[in-house]
Order: C-alpha cells, then sequence, then structure tokens
C-alpha cells in the first residue's frame, strides 16, 4: 500500500509494535555516528527523486496545482516561452516552448511520434527517468528532421522493435519524464511553433498497434510532496523517497548501497516512523541531511569558479558514473538540464574578479569578433534571481538575450558584441543590448544548444562577466 503523508501519522498506532521493534533493531545495528554518515549518503543519493517526484506530482497528479500539465500518457503543449509566473522547475528555460509527456510505463510501453520539422528549427525530447538521469533523445541531433515514432519502455517490458517504430528507448524506472523543445525564432514565430506541437503524438503501444489494450495497472495512493523548504530539513524526506523507489528498481551497481541504506529504514515501499526514532537518531539523521547540504554548496563553489562544468552534472548514469553529488547539484542548480551534447550551460555566479553577482553593480560581457558561443542550433543568457533560481520580471519583460536576436543588437567598432548585464536601463541606445537584472543577488546561466566540438572539447572560452563603474 502507497501511503500518503497523512497516512503516516495514521498507521504510527497501528503498527507501533512493529515500529518499536524497528527502531529496537536500528539502535543496537546502527550508531548515532554511523547513521548520520547514512542519513548523508542517501539525501544525497535521493534528493534528485524526491525533487523529481514533486514537479511530477505538480505537473500530472495534482489538478488543483496552477502548475498542473495534464494526465499521464497524455501530451501536453504549451505554446509560450517561461515567464517569471512558473515556479515550480528551477532555472527555466526561456528559449523554446515547451510540450510534456508523463509517462506511466508500468502497464505497456507509450509510443511517440513527431511530424516532419523544418531543418534549421531545432527540437529535442529529452527522455528522463525518475532518478533524472538523461536515459536517451529524439530530436534534431539525436536522430534528425524527418520525423518517426519511438517507443519508451518501462524495465518489465521484454518485446522487440514493432513495426513502424524507428527505435526502442529503454528507461530504467516505471515512470519517464520527456521534455520536448522547440525552438521560437522570434515571438511573430509562434504560430508555426504551434503547428510544430500539433504534430507531436503520444499513445500506448497498444493503440498505435490498434491492438487490444492490456490489464491497467493498479491505482496509486500518490503521497503529498513535499515543499522545497521542508525537502532540505524534514526527515519525512527519506519516505518521500521509500515511495518513489517502488518505481525505480535497484540497479545491479547499487546492490550494497541499498543494504547500506536499510540500516536506517530505507528501502522500496517501507515507512520510517519519525515519531517513533530516538532523540539521538532523529538529530543524527538530520545531522547528515545538513552534511550533505555542506557537500554540496562546496562543489557549487566549484562550479562557479570553472573548476567543475555544468555539463558535468548531467547525463547517463554511463556517464555521470554514479557520481550522486553531481545527481544532487544538477537537481539543486538546474533540475532537466541537458546531457551536454544536446545544450552545454556555461555559468555566471562570479564577475571576472570572483565576486557573486549583484543587482546593486552593473557588468558588462563582451565577445571579441568570430567568438560567440558555437552553436549548431543557437545560444542564449538568461537571467536568474537568487536564491530561488526563478526568471527575474523586468519592465521591459525580457529575461533573455539569444542568437536569433543578434540582428537587434548593437555592434562594437570592431564587430564584437557587448552586452548590459544590470538592474536599471543602460541608457535608450544601449538598450537594445541589455540584460536586465533584479536588485539583489543573481545568476546567469549561458545555453549553447548542439554545441560545436570547439565547444565541447573547451576550445572555446567564454568570455568574463565585467563589473564596470
Amino acid at each position: 500500500m502507497n501511503l500518503t503523508r497523512r497516512d503516516f501519522t495514521k498507521c504510527s498506532a497501528l503498527a507501533a509494535g512493529l515500529f518499536a521493534l524497528s527502531t529496537s533493531v536500528q539502535a543496537q545495528d546502527v550508531t548515532a555516528a554511523e547513521a548520520r554518515t547514512i542519513a548523508k549518503e542517501a539525501y544525497v543519493y535521493g534528493f534528485p527523486l524526491v525533487d523529481n517526484y514533486r514537479i511530477q506530482h505538480a505537473y500530472f497528479i495534482d489538478t488543483k496545482n496552477p502548475e498542473y500539465k495534464g494526465p499521464w500518457n497524455t501530451i501536453v503543449n504549451t505554446p509560450r516561452v517561461y515567464t517569471p509566473a512558473d515556479k515550480a522547475v528551477q532555472t527555466p528555460n526561456s528559449d523554446t516552448p515547451y510540450s510534456f509527456v508523463g509517462a506511466d510505463l508500468r502497464a505497456e510501453p507509450i509510443v511517440l511520434t513527431v511530424p516532419k520539422i523544418e531543418k534549421d528549427r531545432y527540437f529535442s525530447i529529452q527522455l528522463i527517468d525518475w532518478y533524472t538521469h538523461n536515459f536517451d533523445y529524439v530530436g534534431s541531433r539525436a536522430t534528425g528532421n524527418d520525423g518517426g515514432s519511438y517507443l519508451i519502455a518501462g524495465p518489465s517490458w521484454k518485446g522487440e522493435t514493432p513495426a513502424g517504430v524507428e527505435k526502442v528507448f529503454r528507461s530504467e524506472t516505471e515512470f519517464v519524464f520527456a521534455g520536448y523543445r522547440t525552438q521560437l525564432f522570434n515571438p511573430d514565430d509562434l504560430d508555426n511553433v504551434k503547428k510544430v506541437q500539433a504534430g507531436y503524438k503520444a499513445e500506448p503501444l497498444s493503440k498505435f498497434l490498434g491492438q487490444p489494450a492490456p490489464a491497467a495497472a493498479s491505482s496509486i495512493d500518490f503521497p503529498v510532496p513535499l515543499s522545497p523548504d521542508e525537502q532540505r530539513k524534514s526527515l519525512e524526506f527519506f519516505n518521500i523517497l521509500n515511495f518513489v523507489l517502488q518505481f525505480a528498481p535497484t540497479h545491479p551497481s547499487e546492490t550494497e548501497l541499498m543494504a547500506r541504506f536499510a540500516k536506517i529504514g530505507l528501502g522500496a515501499g517501507k515507512t520510517i516512523d519519525v515519531a517513533a526514532l530516538s532523540p539521538e537518531m532523529k538529530a543524527a539523521m538530520e545531522q547528515g541531511m545538513a552534511d550533505a547540504w555542506v557537500d554540496f554548496e562546496d562543489l557549487k563553489n566549484e562550479v562557479e569558479a570553472g573548476k567543475v562544468a555544468v555539463g558535468d552534472l548531467f547525463g547517463t548514469r554511463e556517464y555521470l558514473k554514479n557520481n550522486y553529488l553531481y545527481r544532487m547539484a544538477g537537481a539543486v542548480m538546474g533540475i532537466y538540464g541537458n546531457s551536454k551534447q544536446e545544450a552545454m550551460y556555461p555559468p555566471y555566479g562570479v564577475d571576472s574578479e570572483g565576486n557573486k553577482l549583484d543587482g546593486a553593480h552593473r557588468y558588462t560581457v563582451r565577445f571579441a569578433p568570430g567568438q560567440l558561443p558555437p552553436a549548431n542550433a543557437f545560444w542564449s543568457l538568461t537571467m536568474y534571481g537568487l536564491p530561488e533560481s526563478l526568471l527575474v520580471d523586468n519592465p521591459i519583460k525580457r529575461y533573455l538575450v539569444n542568437s536569433p536576436m543578434l540582428p537587434q543588437f548593437a555592434k562594437d567598432p570592431d564587430g564584437g558584441l557587448t552586452l548590459y548585464i544590470q538592474n536599471e536601463s543602460p541608457g535608450k541606445d544601449k538598450e537594445a543590448n541589455w540584460l536586465p537584472a533584479p536588485r539583489g543577488p543573481f545568476t546567469i546561466y549561458m545555453r549553447i544548444y548542439w554545441p560545436k566540438e570547439e565547444a565541447l572539447d573547451g576550445t572555446w572560452k567564454q568570455p568574463p562577466l565585467t563589473k564596470t563603474s
């Protein structure tokens, strides 16, 4: 049985004997120091799963949530770009209108069909499992713009490639998030994007083949997710993780890891009675969660200093090599970020002197002639206010600058390009090149879609962000 948070409380009385026994066993087998270490490790491991669940619950389960998109296994098109009103996902892209499919693969696979799309319009479908691995792609880079049908299968499906399907993609988890990005060239291009989106289809395999549907999967009592603040401190975090693990079969490389997590009550479908934990055990596990955030901050500083590339934080399980701190950092800093072959995200977290960015100051970034970001598709710079990492409202409703805007930018005398990053207008003569900043702290992410080799191999270097007087 899957329990809601309210159910956890109701069950504690009924299962008091069981939990008391479980707690006594834990007390004998695990010291407070060991529990703290395991809790830290499990929190780092589990944060992407729990935060992904929070978003998926908002998108596909909670019909009253303002972020709700639609039911499972149904494509939902958003014929607009993201604005500051969109708050479910950190560091959202505002370059490309999104489409979404939340796929429940328990009963049968789902088939995604895409139309033929003009060659110069970039699109991608990012296939994300509940671990937040980008396990594969459909799109301009990965499969081309000629259209086709692609099957997404869960871990229990053993079939062969059906007739009419270009390729089968297999997920480790029973639920998959498919995130579509369709390039918008300019505001007048939106009707063309809507036509492309209208050609996207998502349907169960049985419907695609014109066959009877298999038996429906059992209903799920989805627990209420924790808020972002609760996820940082509440021990109920581990109960949400236990729920999510039911749909994420243990990978062979993690068998020993899961055995270690079990020492503090973690495992698919288990429940930890937080109220029954001894004060020492409760404090130890809370300290473990806090320790995880210390490690995250250390890694975040390395990313902002350029010692760790943002692209290192996203990808397949094989690419990440089970580096769970990297996976956590990716989820915190920009969950659902692309693998670097699809898009790179060079950040601007500090200025050229290593100081944090703040709207109290003015900054410029200059691309020398011939040194614009090397993209097969396009590039952009997007502004995010901190600590929320959300788009920033401003008087001219400009949340990013990008390569499709190049014709409107004023060029430097030598043909280079200088962009102005500040809270107030730099003046009418420079406003075309202005990226508005909030009054307080902020960060900027560059996006290079379908990066060229000189971006991937580090030959091209992003220019510094310079504070001006």
